[in-house]
């Protein structure tokens, strides 16, 4: 499945989630989608990019764990699916937005907890989420320059060819005769 939609899906799933197991383990689910996003991302993304997906998936690797929930550990996710990232920054900003959408569902879950465990389970989910979307955030920032300076070759190349595009002919005349 393309990782906008598996984005799309949990996203849905959270904000339908109304219990605290359920917001718990779409939180799991999207940090594991964050994972396979990065691994996916640092193989074959584009290589201004590397870096950062390599760094993201393992934010989403350590993060997915610090939430106990069965689906965790059965290993059950979503993001198992993914079969591809067509777009990388539609799938970014995809799951930019999931990350923060579960944020604050996890501190919602946190202030309405008397469970110390669950408490701090969030919090470390919550800093982990925190992290993630700064990675994400990052790699958005990367296409950016790399689509800004693309632009800017373009246009030197537009400039250098003159307001009429490369003259083919006979080339300048450098003296008189």
């Amino acid at each position: 499945m393309e990782a906008e939609r598996l984005v799309a899906v949990i996203r849905q799933a959270l904000a339908q989630s109304r219990e605290t197991p359920d917001i718990i383990a779409e939180a799991w689910q999207a940090q594991a989608l964050a994972q396979a996003v990065g691994s996916r991302l640092a193989v074959s993304g584009p290589k201004g990019l590397r870096g950062e997906a390599r760094a993201l998936s393992e934010i989403g690797g350590r993060s997915s764990g610090a939430l106990d929930h069965p689906a965790a550990r059965a290993g059950i996710a979503r993001a198992a699916r993914l079969s591809e990232v067509s777009d990388p920054r539609a799938a970014l900003t995809g799951l930019g937005a999931l990350l923060g959408e579960v944020g604050i569902a996890l501190v919602g879950v946190a202030c309405e907890t008397d469970e110390q465990s669950l408490y701090w389970q969030c919090m470390e989910a919550i800093d982990a989420a925190d992290e993630s979307t700064d990675r994400v955030r990052g790699m958005l920032r990367l296409l950016d320059e790399r689509d800004r300076e693309q632009r800017e070759d373009l246009e030197r190349g537009r400039e250098r060819d003159g307001p009429h595009g490369v003259l083919h002919g006979p080339g300048p005349v450098t003296g008189i005769q």
